[in-house]
């Protein structure tokens, strides 16, 4: 399997931030990982180091491989605005992405399986593509025989997250994408310039 699947402890250590949510052991250890933890003298990282640092950090960040993410970004290319941000508007478009944000999922990895086993509905239709692009307007809700699943329930009951471009009913376990978030409103800590400038080499 190409998507990566390993201790996300470690990736959030790599980039020293906990980009895959609350994390105890990062906590412990908010050190790169490796033989010499804490010890080791790193040097100075090349200007295309750090850009490609914070392109990899954005595809884990959002659970998007290096071909779909050279896609969004060629796509965000070719859309008016500026190509960062509109880079950005596009994974968070993303179903899987909507799922988590409305609390459906804890993580987006426990989100793109919901909409995989075909427990997400789109507009009322059973949608089970994770990167199907939502647009302002579409409804999207929890599949009437998923309702009473167990991991749902407990997700949606810890949920404190609130998004001006989402909107949440708890009783009929569906939402609404109103609108695409302006870069402001996207919690997410990605320097989006420096991906541009990766892929504009």
């Amino acid at each position: 399997m190409a998507r990566y699947r390993g201790p996300q402890t470690k990736i959030a250590r790599k980039f020293g931030e906990a980009i895959f949510g609350d994390d105890k052991s990062f906590e412990k250890r908010n050190y790169p990982p490796g033989q010499h933890g804490n010890n080791r003298r790193r040097g100075k990282k090349s200007e295309y180091a750090i850009q490609l640092m914070e392109k990899q950090k954005a595809k884990y960040t959002y659970g998007i491989l290096e071909k779909q993410f050279r896609n969004l970004f060629e796509k965000a290319n070719r859309k008016k605005g500026v190509t960062g941000e509109v880079l950005l508007q596009l994974c968070e478009s993303r179903l899987d992405n909507v799922v988590y944000r409305m609390g459906v999922s804890p993580t987006r990895r426990g989100a793109r399986q919901l909409v995989s086993h075909r427990h997400i509905t789109v507009n009322g239709e059973v949608v089970n593509i994770p990167s199907y692009q939502l647009k302002p307007g579409d409804v999207v809700g929890v599949r009437e025989k998923s309702k009473s699943l167990e991991i749902i329930e407990r997700a949606l009951s810890n949920n404190s997250n609130v998004y001006e471009w989402i909107t949440w009913n708890n009783e009929k376990k569906e939402g609404s994408f109103v609108n695409v978030p302006e870069r402001i409103q996207i919690p997410e800590n990605i320097k989006e310039q420096l991906i541009v400038e990766l892929y504009s080499k």
